[in-house]
C-alpha cells in the first residue's frame, strides 16, 4: 500500500485538494437524489437525512475508524469521531449562511430534529460518563461501549417510530417564512426531473455516488493523517481538527446543497443522523482495538472533546425549541453561539494535546 507519510508534502496537499473537490460535487449531487426518494416514496426529509444521506455521508468516518483501529491509532479513531462531531455542528452554521436574513433553526417545522438532537447529547453523556467513570471489558468489549451501542439501537427505534408525528407550524409567518416556502416551491419544480425517474434508478445512482463519496474520504483522511505527521501537529488534535474536517466534507456538501435548495430538515438532519452513527462506531473501535477498553485511552483531551459535541448539540436544540429568527453576520444568533464556542473549544484542546 502507498505511503502517502512518505510522499511530499505537495503531492498530499494535491491529493486532498482534489479529493476534497471530488467529495464537494459528489455530495452535491446526492441530496437531489435523495430528495426525489422522499417525494417519491412520502418517507419524511428527518428519515431520509437520518438514515440515508446520514448513513452514506459517514463512509469516510467509518473508513477511518476501522483503519486506525487496525492499525494501532485507536485514540486517533475515536478523536476523529469527536472532532467531526464538533466540526459538523459547526457546519451548520455555514449552512446559515446560505439562507441569508433567517435563522436556520427557525426554519425546522419537523420535531424529529429536536429528537435526533437530544438522543445524540443522550449518546455523548453515556461516552464521557464512560471516559471519567473508567471502562471494564465484557466479552471483549468495555461496559459502556456496550451501553452507548444499545442506547445508539434505541435511538434508531425511537426515531423509527417518530416518522408518524405531525410537523409543527409557527404561530406566525412572516417574510421569512413566506421566503422560505418560495424556495422549497422552487426546489420542487427543479426535482421534478428526478421524482420522474425510477426508484431503482435513483438507488443506483444514490449507490454510485455513496462509492465516490467512501473513496474519495478514504483519500482524504490517508492524506490528511499523512498531512499531520509532516506538519508536526499532536496526534489527537489532528485527529480531532484535520481528520475530522477532511471526513465532514461530505455532510457539508450535502448540508449546503440541501440549505440552498430549501431542504432545510434534510440538511439538518444529515448532520445530526451523522453525529448519532459516529457515537455508535465507539462500539466498533473498542470491538476491533486490542488492549484495554478504548474510553480507557482517551485522558481529559477526550473527555472535553466529547463535552465540546455535547455543548454545541445543546446550543442548536435551544435555538430550534426557541424558534427565534433574530440574525448576525447573516447566521442565527444560535449559529453564532456555536461558531463561538467551537472555536473557543478548539483553543483549549490545543492545550490539551
Amino acid at each position: 500500500m502507498f505511503d502517502f507519510a512518505e510522499a511530499n508534502i505537495l503531492v498530499n496537499l494535491s491529493i486532498f485538494s482534489v479529493a476534497a473537490v471530488i467529495v464537494w460535487f459528489a455530495g452535491a449531487r446526492i441530496t437531489g437524489y435523495a430528495s426525489a426518494i422522499s417525494s417519491k416514496t412520502g418517507i419524511r426529509q428527518s428519515t431520509i437525512g437520518l438514515l440515508l444521506l446520514g448513513g452514506i455521508t459517514s463512509l469516510p468516518e467509518i473508513g477511518v475508524t476501522v483503519t486506525s483501529t487496525a492499525t494501532g491509532a485507536a485514540d486517533m479513531a475515536i478523536n476523529n469521531l469527536f472532532g467531526s462531531i464538533a466540526a459538523q455542528i459547526a457546519i451548520l452554521a455555514i449552512v446559515d449562511q446560505f439562507i441569508g436574513r433567517s435563522a436556520l433553526t427557525s426554519a425546522l417545522p419537523d420535531l424529529t430534529v429536536i429528537l435526533q438532537g437530544g438522543l445524540s447529547i443522550l449518546l455523548l453523556s453515556i461516552v464521557a460518563a464512560g471516559m471519567v467513570a473508567g471502562d471494564t471489558s465484557f466479552l471483549g468489549v468495555g461496559v459502556w461501549a456496550w451501553a452507548s451501542a444499545a442506547a445508539y439501537t434505541f435511538s434508531i427505534y425511537i426515531l423509527s417510530k417518530s416518522q408518524s408525528r405531525k410537523a409543527w407550524k409557527p404561530a406566525k409567518r412572516g417574510e421569512g417564512d413566506k421566503r422560505r416556502d418560495k424556495q422549497q416551491a422552487e426546489a420542487g419544480e427543479a426535482n421534478k426531473e428526478l421524482t420522474g425517474r425510477s426508484l431503482r434508478n435513483l438507488i443506483a445512482w444514490i449507490a454510485g455516488l455513496g462509492l465516490v463519496i467512501l473513496v474519495a474520504g478514504y483519500l482524504l483522511s490517508l492524506t490528511g493523517d499523512a498531512l499531520s505527521e509532516q506538519t508536526g501537529l499532536g496526534g489527537s488534535f489532528v485527529g480531532f481538527v484535520l481528520l475530522a474536517f477532511a471526513t465532514s466534507l461530505p455532510e457539508l456538501s450535502t448540508a449546503v446543497t440541501a440549505a440552498r435548495a430549501g431542504l432545510y430538515t434534510l440538511a439538518v438532519s444529515d448532520i445530526l443522523g451523522t453525529n448519532l452513527i459516529n457515537v455508535g462506531l465507539i462500539f466498533v473501535i473498542d470491538l476491533i482495538g486490542t488492549g484495554e477498553p478504548i474510553l480507557n485511552q482517551t485522558g481529559t483531551f477526550g473527555v472535553f472533546g466529547a463535552l465540546l459535541g455535547i455543548a454545541l448539540t445543546a446550543l442548536y436544540i435551544i435555538g430550534m425549541a426557541e424558534r427565534g429568527d433574530q440574525t448576525i453576520l447573516r447566521m442565527g444568533l444560535d449559529s453564532a453561539a456555536v461558531l463561538v464556542c467551537y472555536f473557543a473549544g478548539l483553543i483549549v484542546l490545543y492545550f490539551l494535546r
